[in-house]
C-alpha cells in the first residue's frame, strides 16, 4: 500500500521536487522517485492528524462528549499538565507545537508495529526534520519574547571577561540539540525495529508479542521524551530571568 501511494506521489510530484530540489543546489539520488516510503508514512500521518482535529473541532459537545472528543480533552489535559509544571506561566500560546510534536512522533513511531510498514523514524531524515523544526520554533520564540539582542546576550553568560569563551560554547551546544534531539530519536526507534524484526523470526508465538510489547514502550516514550525536551528548551528559551542558563 504504501509503495503504491509513494509511487502515485513520485508520478504527480517528482519533476517539481526535483525543479526545486536543483535550484536549491541540491541532486537527488534518484531523480525519478525523489520521495521515499518514509516520507510518504509521514504525509499520511500528517494528513491523519488533520483529520483528527478537524473531527475534534466540529464534534465538540459539551452535553454528550464522543470518543474523539474525549480522546483529544485527553491529551490536551496530559500535555498542559506537563507545560503548566515545565513551562509555567503562558504555556498555552506552545499548546498546539507540543501536542503535534508528541501525536506525530508517536504514530510515526508506531507505524512499525503493523504488518510490511516501517516506520519513519528509524529513517534519520524524519527525526532531522523534526529536530530542525523545535530548534527553529524555540529559538524564534526566544528573542520574540526577551528580543533579539538580550537572547542572544544571554549565550555570553552573566560574566563579561569571560563572554569570549561562553559565546562560542553555548552556540556550539544549541546546534548539538538538534544532534541530540535526532540521533536518540532515530538510534532508539531504528534498534526497536531491528528487535522486533529478531523476534518474529524466531518460531515462538510469545516471542513475536513481547517484541511489539517493547516497541510500544519505546514508542511512547521516545515521542514523551522529544516532546518534554521540546517543552524544557522553550522554556529555557523564554525565561526572563536574567541568570537562566539558556
Amino acid at each position: 500500500m504504501i509503495n503504491a501511494l509513494t509511487a502515485l506521489l513520485n508520478h504527480w510530484f517528482a519533476a517539481p521536487i526535483v525543479a526545486v530540489m536543483t535550484m536549491l543546489g541540491i541532486h537527488p539520488a534518484h531523480p525519478t522517485h525523489p520521495i521515499t516510503n518514509p516520507i510518504t508514512m509521514q504525509l499520511v500521518v500528517m494528513t491523519l492528524l488533520v483529520l483528527f482535529f478537524l473531527a475534534a473541532r466540529l464534534s465538540l459537545n459539551v452535553e454528550k462528549p464522543n470518543a474523539i472528543q474525549q480522546t483529544a480533552e485527553f491529551i490536551h489535559e496530559f500535555v498542559s499538565n506537563q507545560a503548566d509544571q515545565v513551562i509555567g506561566h503562558g504555556y498555552e500560546r506552545f499548546m498546539p507545537f507540543v501536542t503535534t510534536i508528541l501525536l506525530f512522533v508517536l504514530i510515526c513511531n508506531c507505524f512499525g508495529l503493523l504488518p510490511g510498514f516501517e516506520t519513519p523514524t528509524a529513517d534519520p531524515v524524519a527525526p532531522l526534520g523534526i529536530a530542525i523544526l523545535t530548534f527553529v520554533y524555540y529559538n524564534f520564540h526566544g528573542m520574540r519574547v526577551q528580543g533579539p539582542v538580550k537572547y542572544v546576550k544571554h549565550f555570553a553568560g552573566p560574566i563579561w571577561w569571560i563572554a569570549w569563551l561562553m559565546f562560542p560554547i553555548e552556540i556550539i551546544s544549541h546546534l548539538a540539540r538538534i544532534m541530540s534531539l535526532t540521533i536518540r530519536l532515530f538510534a532508539n526507534m531504528l534498534a526497536s525495529d531491528l528487535i522486533t524484526l529478531v523476534a518474529f523470526s524466531l518460531i515462538p508465538i510469545v516471542v513475536p508479542v513481547l517484541g511489539l510489547g517493547l516497541h510500544f514502550a519505546v514508542s511512547l516514550i521516545q515521542a514523551y521524551i522529544f516532546m518534554l525536551l521540546a517543552m524544557i528548551y522553550l522554556a529555557m528559551a523564554v525565561s526572563h530571568e536574567e541568570e537562566a542558563s539558556i
